[in-house]
């Protein structure tokens, strides 16, 4: 089944179906009109697999995927156009430039956490760069997974872009098939097996993975506001957030000082019942709700750490005096489970930080400008916001991606156009002037040699509209010019 929808879409894909800007304008629309005339449907779905409400999927979901439909409409026509470059003297005379082009048949595997983001806003960058695509969204968000199934076919070009549903055997049917690119959301276990799977093919992947993004609290800040900032970000989405702050760092002296803080904002974000609030979201199934109850197994609750595993229920938490060693600092939490590693200072933040895999974000609070230019040189991260979290991830001009363990790869914007464009290089030449290729010809001498170097090491910033003789006559060392010339 998997292969034949691959074949089928390779065939489309190499009639010439998607070439045409306007073609890609147009599904580009029909996604849109996707998203606002079915709105209410997708909301009920990540209603029943996360608890969330309407807000908070607009917020969270909807209004980046627009963006990203908006700016590929507007600015496709630019990212697509061939490329000049500057040229050297050898090349003076060519047409030298680069093309960006349709990659072919592009996999995007979705995680569970905000399904439609993961999966459209990389299909917005496929759409846009020309290419088809298979979708796979993850079969843990099931009510999304079997709308997106649905509504795809109804806006999108069919015979370009389809949804494949199913489990871990689907998925790994999926994988077993040549692909021109892999862009798959998750986690770094399965990143690696997407990648070897890959490799069998030689198959190029785009890998937004995950891990444990510090957050270092200078005692030279607001902490107020650097805890109600934090606090939105941890537990939005029930702390299931790539991005998520999963731990602080602080020093000793201020710990407490940032505990009741956290709980001020808590008071006031979800009332004293996070239960019963409509912003609240739920731990996705049973199985992911024992795995982060188990984390809390060796700590000390600082404040919530109630649950209900009825409702795949955990209060917004946070643990205090936590070591390096225990059982939650060992993995990403990816629920709302918030600990506070102490240490002795700046330094040894930085210490902690770089001991460890690198992170998918790194967060550091401070109104010293020193410390934000030591964590900055001193430490390496995806993507790094001072003074706030999650935020970067919404500048659609930013690169957004994972290094290391985190993931490779970028996207978002224009970024996702080139990452799944192949940028050709190109150069086109004439049948004139053949006595200047001399230099390159056997027999080989020393003044041909000469010759050559000058020609290939000179840059020209632009050449359009120049004749050869004009371009020598404008070099400063005419002298050297007559020798290698005669």
């Amino acid at each position: 089944m998997e292969k034949q929808v691959v074949d089928g879409l390779r065939e489309v894909f190499q009639s010439g179906r998607s070439r045409p800007l306007q073609y890609r304008k147009q599904q580009l629309r029909a996604l849109h009109h996707l998203i606002s005339e079915r709105q209410a449907d997708i909301e009920q779905a990540l209603k029943q697999d996360l608890n969330r409400n309407t807000y908070n999927t607009s917020l969270f979901e909807l209004i980046s995927i627009e963006n990203d439909i908006k700016l590929a409409e507007s600015d496709m026509a630019d990212w697509a156009a061939p490329q000049p470059v500057k040229k050297n003297l050898n090349s003076a005379l060519d047409d030298v430039y680069i093309k960006p082009e349709p990659l072919g048949v592009v996999l995007i595997i979705g995680t569970w956490n905000y399904p439609w983001a993961m999966i459209l806003q990389p299909l917005v960058g496929a759409i846009a760069a020309g290419n088809a695509a298979v979708l796979k969204p993850s079969e843990l968000s099931e009510h999304s997974a079997r709308l997106m199934k649905e509504l795809l076919p109804l806006y999108l070009d069919k015979e370009m872009y389809q949804v494949v549903t199913g489990g871990v055997s689907e998925t790994q049917e999926l994988l077993k098939q040549r692909f021109d690119h892999i862009f798959y959301t998750g986690s770094s276990v399965v990143g690696k097996l997407v990648m070897e799977a890959a490799a069998h093919h030689l198959t190029p992947v785009t890998l937004e993975l995950g891990g444990k993004s510090p957050c270092y609290i200078d005692k030279n800040c607001d902490i107020a506001v650097a805890c109600r900032r934090i606090t939105w970000g941890k537990f939005a989405n029930c702390g299931q957030t790539c991005i998520a702050p999963d731990y602080i760092l602080c020093e000793p002296n201020i710990q407490d000082r940032i505990v009741e803080e956290i709980q001020k904002t808590l008071l006031e974000f979800y009332q004293k019942d996070p239960k019963s609030s409509p912003d609240y979201c739920r731990i996705i199934n049973t199985r992911h709700f024992d795995r982060v109850l188990a984390l809390m197994n060796e700590c000390t609750i600082a404040l919530g750490g109630e649950s209900d595993r009825s409702q795949c229920y955990i209060a917004p938490t946070v643990l205090g005096d936590v070591l390096p060693h225990f059982k939650i600092m060992q993995e990403e939490i990816f629920g709302p489970l918030l600990p506070i590693v102490t240490v002795n200072g700046l330094s040894e933040a930085i210490h902690f930080i770089n001991a460890r895999e690198k992170p998918l974000a790194l967060y550091v609070f401070s109104s010293d400008k020193t410390v934000i230019k030591r964590m900055l040189a001193e430490t390496t991260s995806g993507g790094v916001t001072v003074n706030d979290v999650l935020m970067h991830y919404t500048v659609d001009t930013l690169p957004f991606g994972g290094v290391g363990n985190s993931g490779m790869g970028r996207y978002h914007g224009r970024h996702t156009f080139n990452q799944l464009s192949h940028h050709r290089a190109c150069l086109i030449k004439s049948f004139a002037m053949e006595s200047l290729n001399d230099a390159r010809y056997p027999p080989l001498t020393a003044a041909r040699l000469r010759k050559a170097k000058f020609f290939m090491q000179h840059r020209l910033c632009s050449c359009s509209g120049m004749s050869l003789h004009l371009l020598l006559h404008n070099l400063s060392d005419l002298k050297l010019v007559h020798i290698l010339f005669t």
